[in-house]
């Protein structure tokens, strides 16, 4: 299938890792020039080695999405993007009585914020061309609220909204604004939770895959797996689609 992608040139913030990561390598297999944001420099580092393989342009740029100085210091680069993916963003679980206010602000002001912000910059350029793709990787809570991740329930419910409303108003000038809520996914950071979980459980923290055999297919998704779906949408094969926001969750949300 081809995707028409070749050429098009892609940022996407969170780069360095987990889904952001497997989005950089898939858009790059495609043949775009590729730009990875992070925070971590040499996580960066690392990541630009991995996508260099496949032959395409890569670019690293270091910037805190949580701070509008950060994006700002992106304006260039997002309003000569084709495609933004809008990925930046890890929430800490818990209820109102363990999520400060400090804690709240900086987790909304990184992703809810960061994703707004991000948008607002690039999406005149692209309006004013025509074309151009937005894709929101936000979280299956957003859809599907939990009382222990609180915060991040609120965040991706916000996010989904103002994806929905972006999308539909910016179809009008030629552009797309579309969302991904992916369930538990194989990062880092789930692996490093589920070892925790496992640690607790069982006393042996290298089992953590058998925390996971409640989930769809017995399994979390793999990043690889959201960055297909990420791909697509941002491709002209999702040509008519805008304003939408897919739940990847294996169908969890419904069980």
């Amino acid at each position: 299938m081809d995707l028409k992608l070749s050429g098009k040139k892609v940022l996407i913030t969170g780069g360095s890792r987990g889904i952001g990561l497997a989005c950089g390598q898939l858009f790059a297999e495609e043949g775009c020039h590729v730009v990875l944001v992070g925070s971590n420099e040499d996580a960066l580092g690392a990541a630009a080695q991995k996508l260099e393989a496949y032959g395409s342009a890569i670019e690293c740029v270091r910037a805190d999405l949580s701070r509008n100085a950060g994006v700002e210091s992106l304006s260039a680069q997002l309003q000569l993007a084709d495609i933004v993916v809008n990925n930046a963003g890890a929430i800490p679980g818990g209820g109102l009585d363990s999520v400060n206010d400090d804690v709240w602000r900086a987790a909304w002001d990184l992703k809810v914020f960061g994703y707004i912000n991000a948008t607002r910059a690039a999406l005149p350029s692209m309006m004013e061309r025509g074309h151009g793709v937005i894709v929101n990787v936000i979280g299956i809570a957003g859809a599907n609220p939990k009382y222990d991740y609180i915060c991040g329930s609120v965040a991706n419910s916000a996010l989904i909204t103002f994806t929905k409303a972006a999308g539909a108003q910016a179809a009008k000038k030629g552009v797309r604004i579309v969302g991904v809520n992916p369930g538990p996914t194989e990062t880092d950071r789930l692996i490093r939770l589920f070892k925790s979980r496992a640690a607790e459980k069982f006393g042996d923290e290298s089992r953590w895959q058998e925390m996971l055999t409640d989930l769809p297919f017995g399994r979390a998704t793999k990043p690889e797996e959201i960055a297909d779906l990420v791909v697509f949408l941002a491709s002209a094969r999702a040509s008519y689609m805008s304003g939408v926001v897919i739940d990847a969750d294996g169908g969890a949300m419904y069980a």
